[in-house]
């Protein structure tokens, strides 16, 4: 995985065409991009549907890109599994969605995975304190979960500046990450407030130049 300091630039699959999935895994690998952000929704713990892993899994084929999955999910407990072995290379989960975070993250670990774990903006971030040591990556809402092409929520910004200072004052080392709203204005704030890892959606599969874009974001770090 790339360097702690670098930006890394994660387009999420949610805003791809879906007819032409492998080809716009190919698109997203020709921009520079080395990680696909895969919105896993189950149409209860969010008001949409996506995919699951019979789709992660023909995918996996086609693309050696690395897997962010993000499991916006009732009971993650009982699915990791049948993500795993699809080709997760990351599964965050929703703290809201389960009760025993750790005893997830270890099985994540136990399956040579990175392990991410997420809120939605209405849930504290100090909330996350306890699981903060054993996580290799915390996913930032910056909208309300469930549909793409939402504005980026202002607030955001300061909660991801209370989890960089956060781990800074803990010495740990997880990554930041970002999913909502990120487009070359909003991450301006969003890079200077803490965030590693920007997850975004229609801006970059709209652009005229993904290419272009992907590296407009990642110089907002050198």
């Amino acid at each position: 995985m790339e360097q702690k300091n670098v930006i890394i630039v994660a387009p999420s699959l949610l805003s791809a065409n879906f007819a032409y999935l492998a080809d716009e895994l190919a698109k997203v690998k020709l921009s520079g991009a080395s990680w696909i952000h895969l919105d896993v929704m189950d149409g209860h713990f969010v008001p949409n549907l996506t995919f699951g892993p019979p789709i992660i899994q023909a995918l996996r084929k086609h693309s050696d890109l690395f897997f962010d999955v993000h499991l916006m999910v009732e009971r993650p407990e009982e699915l990791l599994d049948s993500y795993l072995a699809a080709g997760a290379d990351a599964i965050t989960f929703h703290w809201e969605a389960t009760v025993h975070h750790h005893r997830l993250i270890q099985r994540i670990h136990e399956a040579g995975k990175l392990a991410g774990i997420t809120l939605v903006p209405s849930t504290p971030v100090s909330s996350l304190s306890a699981l903060l040591p054993y996580v290799d990556l915390v996913l930032v809402m910056g909208i309300n979960p469930g549909f793409g092409g939402q504005k980026y929520l202002t607030e955001t910004s300061g909660r991801l500046a209370e989890l960089a200072r956060v781990r800074q004052e803990g010495g740990w080392n997880f990554r930041i990450s970002i999913d909502g709203g990120v487009n070359t204005i909003t991450a301006v704030e969003i890079v200077a407030s803490g965030a590693d890892i920007l997850v975004t959606g229609s801006a970059f599969f709209d652009a005229p130049d993904q290419a272009g874009y992907l590296r407009q974001l990642k110089s907002l770090r050198r």
